[in-house]
């Protein structure tokens, strides 16, 4: 999996054109979170040809997060993924909920 940072600069609608050909992860990470940690953790430890991850710093860019919920229509957790295919919110999980196999679930 490619991992990349996800800053005010990039915007939602590269992402979406990406989600085209590969699977898009969006990761709210909050940097001061021990559970944020351990999720962001298990996702590293992920290994899929067809996925990319951008994360997102919680702590640093709060109103990108909210863009994102407002956007996908999403309530705002953390640590959370939202997944994105064909330029659309297809999944989203938090907590615990975020592991390879639920990725796996969405990654073709």
């Amino acid at each position: 999996m490619n991992f990349y940072q996800l800053t005010p600069d990039i915007p939602f609608s590269e992402i979406e054109k990406q989600s085209t050909a590969r699977t898009q992860l969006i990761f709210k990470h909050s940097t001061r979170c021990i559970i944020s940690s351990m999720a962001l953790k298990r996702i590293q430890q992920c290994s899929f040809d067809k996925v990319d991850c951008w994360i997102l710093d919680l702590l640093s860019y709060r109103d990108l997060s909210n863009a994102i919920a407002d956007r996908y229509q999403i309530y705002h957790q953390s640590p959370q993924i939202i997944i994105l295919k064909n330029g659309v919110s297809i999944a989203n999980a938090s907590h615990e909920g975020i592991d390879c196999e639920f990725i796996r679930l969405y990654e073709e």
